[in-house]
């Protein structure tokens, strides 16, 4: 097992955590309800909140190893199943996916408004998250979602409109593995499969965030290779973080789930590294505590240590 030790770095001891799901939210207009998973610790108060978009085709049940992880250091963790996950097959339907993107955000804005709902739905938890810090987190197509969420500008494919759906209950991101401008950088395939990445403007980001990019991402979608998921650090303006990840492909270790088929990249030393750095800076940017983010910002810089580089701006 991977310990705080073994990376260098430092951290709070877990606690027992309870999870509830599916917690159905009514919505005629999209076609199907959103279902939502929560998971929180069984003790605490004044709990930040983590918002969490899942890749392309996943679902609630996704993104354990991170989950169970926030949750586990105190921590509301929100996930929801997006129309294009693989267990709704809408994103077969040509005439619904030009817009996967928008009804992914417009989730996100029904969770951050049915936040009582939600916690009222897990047995012992009313009245313990604090709504007043909420982060947006996401992993590959969800770091886009987070992204929409504090400024990210995304011309709609259909109209070529790019509207401000930012959210001000939204504080920062967590970027893990997520797409970089569009443009000319983009392949065929990008414009077949992903058409709302063609034309992304990240200048309008002010909001605190971390970006998470491994260093052999080569993702189908962009001509110039790993350094693609690096621009939502470098292209937004703001307190900025990136974690460049030694090895990591695009599941970063193996994010996705304790036994997820679609990670190529199986390491358990790296997903420890996304633990563990992500958990310092959730708790880091909510105000919890300060003294893990310094550590981690410490030990990772300059890219001396095996597992990966941090550096901020």
């Amino acid at each position: 097992m991977i310990t705080y030790e073994t990376t260098g770095l430092t951290g709070p001891a877990p606690t027992a955590t309870v999870s509830v799901k599916p917690i159905v939210l009514p919505m005629p207009e999209r076609g199907a309800d959103l279902h939502v998973r929560v998971s929180a610790p069984v003790t605490g108060s004044s709990l930040p909140v983590v918002v969490f978009a899942h890749g392309y085709g996943s679902n609630l049940d996704g993104y354990a190893p991170l989950v169970d992880h926030w949750a586990a250091h105190g921590f509301v963790v929100v996930q929801a199943t997006h129309l294009d996950s693989r267990r709704l097959d809408v994103a077969a339907d040509p005439s619904r996916r030009p817009h996967l993107w928008l009804h992914r955000v417009r989730d996100m804005t029904r969770i951050l408004d049915n936040l009582d709902v939600l916690e009222a739905s897990v047995p012992g938890l009313a009245g313990r998250a604090d709504h007043g810090r909420v982060v947006a987190a996401g992993h590959s197509f969800g770091g886009q979602t987070a992204g929409i969420l504090v400024g990210l500008r995304v011309a709609d494919p259909v109209t070529g409109v790019a509207r401000d759906l930012s959210d001000p209950r939204v504080m920062a991101t967590v970027q893990l593995a997520t797409a970089g401008r569009g443009g000319d950088e983009l392949t065929p395939f990008a414009l077949e499969v992903a058409p709302w990445l063609r034309d992304q403007d990240f200048s309008h980001i002010t909001a605190p965030g971390l970006v998470v990019a491994g260093d052999r991402d080569e993702l189908p979608l962009s001509t110039r290779g790993a350094s693609w998921t690096t621009d939502p650090y470098t292209l937004a303006r703001g307190d900025k973080s990136l974690l460049t990840v030694f090895g990591g492909q695009h599941s970063l270790g193996g994010i996705s789930g304790y036994d997820a088929a679609e990670t190529t990249d199986q390491h358990p030393g790296r997903v420890a590294l996304v633990q563990q750095v992500t958990l310092a800076y959730l708790r880091h940017v909510t105000g919890v505590d300060h003294t893990d983010w310094r550590t981690a910002q410490t030990v990772l810089a300059g890219g001396h240590h095996e597992l990966g580089r941090l550096e901020s701006k």
